[in-house]
């Protein structure tokens, strides 16, 4: 078992993008592992295609989209799956 829970934040540093990546690190807890990955690095857009992201912002928790394109994203659907909880 690992002792953090990933949360991959799929950004183009755009402002919907920067207030989402906010949000998340504000709900975030000790156990929660925030990486934001830039869609203008290929290898990045093509990890993205390949997990269903058409849109940005979008979040991944754990290697499971959980919601993307929204303005705003649904904090209450990324704490669902485990954001700000302790493991």
């Amino acid at each position: 078992m690992t002792d953090k829970r990933k949360i991959e934040i799929f950004s183009a540093e755009c402002p919907v993008c920067k207030g989402t990546i906010d949000r998340i690190i504000e709900a975030m807890c000790p156990s929660c592992e925030v990486v934001v990955l830039d869609m203008h690095d290929e290898k990045i857009a093509e990890r993205a295609r390949r997990l269903g992201i058409r849109s940005v912002p979008a979040v991944v928790v754990e290697g499971r989209l959980i919601t993307g394109g929204e303005d705003p994203v649904d904090i209450n659907a990324l704490k669902d799956a485990g954001l700000g909880k302790p493991l």
